[in-house]
């Protein structure tokens, strides 16, 4: 079979929605066996190999991702259902979350506030526009929320998810080793933090530890995700006034 046959086959292939869908799946489960291999290390993370391969993907094919999402855009659909399904686990943790009511709410207003703040504040220091700003400051909130909140902001969605991405691989490859050093060895606490700072990727960190820990990550990021929404939009005016 010659090159220019081939070259044929994947023009047409590339076109059929199915194996969009197909490659998306298959390289996930490609990461998860590296990731088994590994023992589980935290640092061999199935999002960001199975990122970084299909991106090589699309580049070396030439593949805009328009078309590309055409295909896998029921891996996207499914994560409506898949967060909803989140409160099945966190059902099963609801007597020790009344008793943890009070510290939980306190660690979200705090760890919300300082995840948006501290990252604008840092970006507005160095300089960055009011279009990064707005955009990064959502970075440790859900996907789909973030993006919100960006636009409304004047900030740009696809940057948003660009931020929101590389937090949740770097909270997920790390926090669990930073927060064993810093002593913090509770289920639920770990849990909660991961979900708060790195969203849904530390969540599915999360649920790789423990089933308490990842359903305490799970209300953290709903919570956040809640949180950030409301509070952002009156807070940022304030902050780019500061430092303007």
């Amino acid at each position: 079979m010659n090159g220019g046959t081939m070259s044929e086959i994947w023009v047409y292939l590339s076109a059929q929605p199915l194996l969009w869908l197909t490659l998306t799946l298959a390289a996930y489960l490609l990461a998860l066996a590296l990731h088994r291999r590994a023992g589980g290390h935290p640092a061999i993370n199935p999002v960001l190999i199975s990122v970084a391969l299909l991106v090589a993907l699309l580049l070396l094919t030439d593949t805009p991702y328009p078309r590309y999402f055409d295909g896998a855009q029921f891996v996207h659909f499914l994560l409506g259902p898949t967060t909803v399904a989140l409160a099945i686990p966190l059902h099963g943790q609801l007597k020790r979350l009344l008793s943890m009511a009070g510290p939980l709410t306190i660690a979200l207003v705090v760890g919300s506030l300082t995840a948006a703040l501290s990252a604008y504040a840092i970006a507005a220091l160095m300089g960055a526009s009011a279009p990064t700003l707005a955009s990064l400051a959502p970075k440790s909130v859900t996907t789909p929320i973030a993006m919100g909140i960006a636009e409304r902001l004047g900030g740009l969605a696809s940057l948003t998810a660009v931020f929101v991405i590389l937090t949740g691989i770097v909270g997920a490859i790390f926090a669990s080793g930073l927060l064993a050093r810093a002593g913090v060895r509770d289920e639920a606490s770990v849990g909660f933090a991961l979900g708060l700072a790195s969203h849904g990727i530390g969540t599915a960190r999360a649920f790789q530890l423990s089933e308490q820990t990842g359903a305490f990550a799970a209300l953290a990021m709903g919570l956040n995700g809640l949180f950030t929404a409301l509070t952002l939009p009156w807070i940022l005016p304030m902050l780019a006034g500061l430092f303007n």
